[in-house]
């Protein structure tokens, strides 16, 4: 089940109640009846995926309704909505002035979890911006910070793995810029980062790899074989440590053909052996 379909779902159970206006007990409401069928008019459009059109109503139903608590829901699923068809700002903005004008609903802590994940999908890849992986690191931080153990919160600690090899694949991609001009101490300070901060990510093999490769042609023998080390300990089969080992090693293809010959050596004999 993909993860819109899952929000729908979820979000569908939560406010579905209200759907039936004889299943609502509130008699202080002054266009009730208009309230209440605005509200069905946007439920209807969004349950068949007209959200443009259901973020319209659910804005009209918030206006309508005198009850915080109906009203809360109407822009709660006017939100979704907007976030449905991808206008992540107004969604996000709706969110927001939801949060300050019901701060006591019950549907708070989906709304930060939506904002979490309105700033998780408009991450680009490394090439762009840090700026939206920052903001949505502390999205992510601040709910998992207070809501540990909702249900939600399994989904962001996922996504929170992922972010980390966003950060990762930033820090590479900056440092691979160095290396093409040549400027080293600035490659080897990125290169450091994501050994330091971002270890348990796909991309700490190649970052030790190129520690290895900038320290020894820059003379520093002794870190590149410090480097070597630490990839050979961890990640001693991987294609990077192999490299590593070219580096290190002026005879590597010398050393291979020499293995060759032995295996081949070795072999020859066993054969020989067998057909005496």
């Amino acid at each position: 089940m993909s993860l819109r379909i899952y929000i729908a779902l979820a979000i569908f159970l939560i406010f579905n109640s209200c759907s039936n206006s004889k299943e609502v007990k509130y008699d202080s409401l002054k266009n009730k009846d208009d309230a209440f069928q605005i509200y069905k008019e946007g439920l209807k459009a969004f349950n068949i995926n007209d959200f443009n059109f259901a973020s319209e109503k659910f804005d009209k139903a918030e206006l309508s309704f005198e009850s915080p608590k109906f009203a809360a829901r109407s822009a709660i699923m006017s939100a979704y909505s907007l976030y449905a068809i991808n206008f992540y700002e107004e969604a996000e903005e709706n969110l927001n002035r939801y949060l300050k004008n019901y701060p006591g609903d019950k549907n708070v802590v989906y709304a930060h979890y939506l904002l979490a994940i309105i700033q998780f999908e408009q991450i680009g890849d490394e090439k762009y911006d840090l700026k939206p992986l920052i903001k949505t690191r502390k999205k992510i931080d601040f709910f998992l910070e207070n809501y540990p153990n909702t249900e939600y919160a399994i989904d962001l600690k996922f996504k929170q793995s992922l972010l980390q090899n966003q950060f990762a694949a930033k820090e590479l991609y900056i440092a691979k810029y160095y290396i093409s001009v040549q400027k080293w101490i600035p490659a080897i300070n990125r290169l450091k980062l994501i050994v330091e901060k971002y270890n348990e990510t796909v991309f700490i093999e190649e970052a030790l790899h190129r520690l290895v490769e900038i320290n020894f042609h820059i003379g520093l023998e002794n870190e590149a074989n410090k480097y070597a080390a630490i990839l050979g300990y961890n990640y001693n089969t991987s294609k990077w440590f192999e490299m590593s080992y070219k580096v290190l090693n002026k005879d590597y293809k010398k050393i291979l053909k020499k293995d060759k010959k032995v295996k081949e050596k070795g072999l020859f004999k066993k054969i020989t052996e067998m057909i005496k």
